[in-house]
Order: C-alpha cells, then sequence, then structure tokens
C-alpha cells in the first residue's frame, strides 16, 4: 500500500512539474515578445586600439531662443573608445560630453553647450531697440542612469560662463527600439532656467521697450519648456551610420508669456530636424 502511495505521489509531482514548467514557458513566451531582450556579446576590450568615430551634423534650429525663423546649422563631433567596448547611446540635443565614469548603467562627467545668440541683423524689423544677446557658452556636468537596458534617463546642470550667466538644466528620458540595423528613440524633454538666463533671452527692459515702442517693458522670473525628441538611426556597416531626428519644445510660464516669443516677434512652439553622418575607423592608442 505503502509503495502504491509512493508511486502515486511522485506521478502526481511529475505531471504538476510539467504542468508549471508548461505556463512558466508561456508566460515567458508572452514577456518576451513585449519586452526587447539584450543579446550576449563576447568581446574583448583592446587597451591599444581605439575606435574614432567621427560624425558631421546639419540641422534647422530657430535663429535664437524664442525666434520664429529658422537657420541651418552645421557641425562636427567626435567619439573615442577603446576597440571591443560599445558605442553609448546619445541624441542630438545632449551636451559635449566627457565620462569621468563609465559602467553598463550608469556614467557621469563633465558636460557643455552652446545656445545660439539673438543679434539686431536677425531680425532688424522687429528687433530694433534691443540689445544683443550674444552666444552663450554654458559648461556644466551629467549624469546618465538606465533603470532598463531600453530606457536611458539623463540629467544635465550648466552654469552660463559667456553669453550670460544664468544656471540652466535639463531632465531626459528616451526609450530605446532595436530593430535589425535600425535604432528608434523617442522621449520627453525639460528644460529650466533661473531669473538670469530667463531675463537675458525673453526679458523686456524699459529702454529697449522705448526705443523699440511696439512692446511693454517685461521680466520674466524664471525659463522652463517641455517638448518631444525622436530619431532613427541606420548602421549600415562597421565604418558608415546615418540617424535623422526631430524635436519640438514648448517655451512655457514666465518665459512663454514673454513679447519676443509672441507674434510677430517669435513663437513659443520651438521645432528641430536634423541629418547625422558617423563615419568610425581604428588606430592605434595614444595613451
Amino acid at each position: 500500500m505503502l509503495r502504491v502511495l509512493l508511486r502515486a505521489c511522485a506521478g502526481l509531482g511529475a505531471l504538476c512539474l510539467a504542468l508549471d514548467g508548461g505556463a512558466t514557458e508561456t508566460q515567458a513566451a508572452d514577456l518576451g515578445a513585449i519586452l526587447p531582450r539584450d543579446t550576449p556579446v563576447f568581446t574583448q576590450v583592446d587597451p591599444n586600439t581605439w575606435i574614432v568615430t567621427v560624425s558631421g551634423s546639419l540641422q534647422a534650429v530657430p535663429r535664437y531662443p524664442g525666434a520664429s525663423d529658422y537657420s541651418a546649422v552645421g557641425y562636427p563631433s567626435i567619439d573615442i573608445r577603446r576597440a571591443g567596448e560599445p558605442r553609448r547611446f546619445s541624441t542630438p540635443d545632449d551636451g559635449f560630453s566627457l565620462s569621468f565614469y563609465d559602467d553598463p548603467a550608469f556614467r557621469i562627467g563633465p558636460t557643455a553647450r552652446i545656445v545660439p545668440g539673438r543679434y539686431y541683423g536677425d531680425d532688424r524689423r522687429h528687433l530694433f531697440g534691443f540689445r544683443d544677446a550674444r552666444i552663450a557658452f554654458e559648461p556644466g556636468v551629467f549624469a546618465e542612469f538606465y533603470p532598463v537596458s531600453f530606457i536611458r534617463t539623463r540629467v544635465e546642470a550648466r552654469q552660463g560662463v559667456y553669453g550670460h550667466h544664468g544656471t540652466v538644466g535639463s531632465v531626459a528620458a528616451d526609450y530605446l527600439i532595436p530593430t535589425g540595423q535600425f535604432l528608434f528613440s523617442i522621449g520627453p524633454r525639460f528644460n529650466i532656467g533661473d531669473a538670469s538666463y530667463a531675463r537675458k533671452y525673453f526679458g523686456v527692459s524699459p529702454a529697449e521697450a522705448a526705443l523699440n515702442g511696439r512692446v511693454t517693458p517685461y521680466d520674466p522670473r524664471s525659463f522652463y519648456s517641455a517638448g518631444l525628441l525622436g530619431a532613427a538611426t541606420y548602421t549600415q556597416s562597421e565604418t558608415w551610420a546615418y540617424t535623422a531626428y526631430a524635436g519640438y519644445t514648448r517655451i512655457l510660464g514666465a518665459s512663454g508669456d514673454s513679447p519676443l516669443v509672441r507674434r510677430p516677434f517669435g513663437n513659443p512652439n520651438q521645432f528641430q530636424f536634423g541629418l547625422k553622418i558617423d563615419y568610425a575607423f581604428s588606430m592605434p592608442a595614444q595613451f
């Protein structure tokens, strides 16, 4: 009798394991269809070889912060990594950055951005009487964090040292969708600035208002904006890659109420469009 019971229990246990295993496999298949999975890549980092990626970008952006007119801007960039190290994901609105600490989930280091200036020659009809806002340079620090492999978050804090002397910051998140040789990304953006930054680009002094004759004095105490950026990258080979991107930002709050971002002077809706070409090659490490 005991043997019969043991055999029955063993058979029942095997049946339960089989049913549970089937359910587990079904659930895993369902999750696999929803969440992208990383493919393990076993490569050896070569400390004696660099992979250098030289990029050229051409984009259409507002002529100055809050402008309704657009101009074409081209600029180069460079990325250097050890052979075998994967290239870090980046977006066209990231500041120029250098990592002091870098691991698969987190990195931190210095960054810098250049803000276009606003000059009388940009719009002689509407900017008469306004002081020029020179092109600005903003160094600072950044941090990136990947809560999961397909979501990148990034924070920047910067200080104007030329052109303006305000404190600014940005917060971004990107959802990454790899599909064959394509990588799609999309995510929200949020930018903030203090009173010094807001007054520089969106304020109107009494003297400027009197000279211009079409606006009243305005003193914004803060700046913030929110928007969205999307990009698609096609990697043709280890040497060539191509990226197209588009973004939208809305200037909000006190700065969004400035007469300088209202027609006919400007527009609170800011767009950007661009193309980037990457060329990668290897060379002996220099240090």
